[in-house]
């Protein structure tokens, strides 16, 4: 085992597949010689080569193009797309031609790309760096969605996107990186693409997060730990496909849900969360269940990210809500 961060497992488990599949490619702006604007990708080029982790031009679209076209050749594309606000460049490759390739040639053809790609707020990045698009992505059939929390799940997600035959949109929250450590496994393992994760167990009420907000219902867990409130926090890991079994089972176990996202209300995969609790799980419910989530506005300059992303005094307050009711 070793201590790792986030950005250092991500790292990591590029190294373990490229060396593990010489058909894995690493490719996007700046991640050759410079390692990536975060580094996810330093010290890749001088081990495997020009040929295998290369630099692009400031082309999104052209970046998705040649990953589709490199993926019907046999290749792992693992490609990089700077900030995911830049993802509306490569929507057509993305949506349209990666995600129906497998249904649009009978089986005969898959896409096997992993896009990955660093989010999220907290971090006071520019305009169009922050934003939360993970739900317009799981809005579209065909792509999985991962998003990890910790550095093991991290590394083992990643391996399991780049071996995967689907297309998978792989978002790196970016106060993630570098905010803590864990133990991660030196050698190679994966974890499922569509499982999620009980992070903490508890019997009165279920907290659904995913990415940074996993931490911060931890956090609320906590404080509420003090008052004889036993929060159990889910980690979806991936938000396409939903575990739904673990979501319902969670339900099942406490009687009250509250769904957080770091996205606008109206984004992210909350509502979808929510729905299928109505649909599949709805007379287990001793009240309604409540979301947390940014105010439906633009995602603000960085100045003012403080008091429009959700935190974890907002989870406390959407619990105390599902107990009160």
């Amino acid at each position: 085992m070793a201590q790792m961060t986030l950005i250092q497992a991500i790292t990591d488990a590029l190294r373990v597949e490229m060396k593990n599949d010489p058909n894995v490619l690493v490719f996007g702006e700046d991640v050759g010689v410079n390692g990536g604007v975060f580094r996810a990708t330093e010290g890749l080029q001088a081990e495997f080569g020009e040929q295998r982790v290369f630099d692009t031009p400031l082309a999104e679209s052209g970046i998705g193009g040649l990953a589709i076209g490199l993926a019907l050749q046999g290749y792992r594309p693992v490609p990089e797309v700077q900030f995911f606000g830049f993802v509306f460049e490569i929507m057509d490759s993305i949506c349209g031609q990666m995600a129906r390739m497998r249904y649009r040639t009978g089986g005969r053809f898959t896409s096997p790309v992993t896009i990955r790609s660093p989010f999220g707020g907290g971090v006071h990045t520019p305009e169009m760096h922050a934003d939360s698009l993970e739900g317009m992505m799981a809005q579209h059939p065909g792509l999985r969605v991962v998003i990890p929390s910790t550095p093991y799940d991290a590394k083992g997600l990643l391996i399991s996107a780049i071996r995967s035959n689907d297309p998978v949109i792989y978002l790196e929250h970016m106060k993630l990186y570098r905010s803590f450590r864990q133990e991660v496994p030196e050698g190679e393992y994966t974890v499922p693409l569509d499982k999620a994760d009980v992070k903490r167990e508890g019997k009165d009420v279920s907290v659904f997060a995913y990415g940074a907000m996993v931490h911060a219902a931890l956090k609320a867990a906590e404080e509420l730990e003090k008052e004889n409130v036993s929060v159990e926090v889910v980690d979806l890991r991936s938000v396409s496909p939903l575990d739904i079994d673990a979501i319902v089972a969670s339900v099942e176990k406490t009687g009250r849900a509250v769904v957080v996202q770091e996205a606008q209300m109206q984004a992210g995969v909350a509502a979808h969360v929510v729905a299928e609790i109505n649909d599949r799980a709805v007379l287990s419910l001793e009240a309604p269940v409540v979301r947390v989530a940014a105010a439906d506005t633009i995602f603000p300059f960085s100045q003012a990210e403080g008091v429009w992303l959700p935190n974890h005094k907002d989870i406390v307050e959407g619990i105390q809500k599902v107990l009160n009711f």
